[in-house]
């Protein structure tokens, strides 16, 4: 299926959302937890130190969203080998990352984030939700403009990463913009 009779997208950013910068919960009220996935990470995963921080209960939250789910980050094709386990998800789509232009280049400069347009790119039409740590209101504005009100831009606060609320929230607006039944995967 292409446009929008597919299933509504879901763009997964990784550090902020799944993997929250936040400093330990003793540091902090409402700091990040910790989990018990060290005796679990994948091989050469060790390296990243953050990886301590998913919450393997987003897996299933994830996968029961109606929507196709889609890796959105520097993780690149990393996303599959050493986050998906550890959430238990199956292999996702990656999205690609084409070399800037100049009209990329300025647009950055004037506060558009850079995944912005490969991302209403890859939608071609469809609707979306993008899940990152560093939307603002010019990739608001920007995806309005250009691809309409079918999209749901939402800002995650990377000190504490995914939370139940935002669960909620993208659950009631992937049903109410034509997802169905569960399985979020590929």
């Amino acid at each position: 299926m292409t446009g929008s009779a597919a299933r509504p997208l879901l763009f997964l950013d990784v550090d902020g959302p799944l993997l929250p910068f936040g400093g330990a919960a003793e540091d902090r009220a409402g700091g990040h937890p910790a989990y018990p996935a060290a005796g679990h990470l994948p091989p050469g995963s060790g390296a990243n130190p953050l990886l301590g921080r998913i919450n393997p209960a987003h897996g299933p939250r994830l996968a029961a969203l109606p929507c196709e789910l889609v890796w959105a980050t520097t993780w690149m094709h990393e996303a599959n080998e050493y986050l998906a386990p550890l959430l238990g998800l199956p292999e996702l789509p990656v999205l690609s990352w084409p070399e800037s232009s100049a009209e990329e280049d300025r647009d950055v400069r004037a506060g558009l984030h850079w995944k912005t347009r490969a991302l209403v790119d890859r939608a071609a039409g469809r609707a979306f939700a993008w899940v990152d740590d560093e939307i603002n209101d010019r990739d608001r504005a920007w995806v309005a403009a250009h691809h309409g009100p079918r999209a749901l831009l939402l800002r995650v606060d990377p000190r504490c990463g995914l939370t139940d609320a935002d669960f909620r929230l993208l659950h009631d607006w992937l049903r109410r913009v034509g997802g169905e039944g569960g399985a979020g995967g590929a």
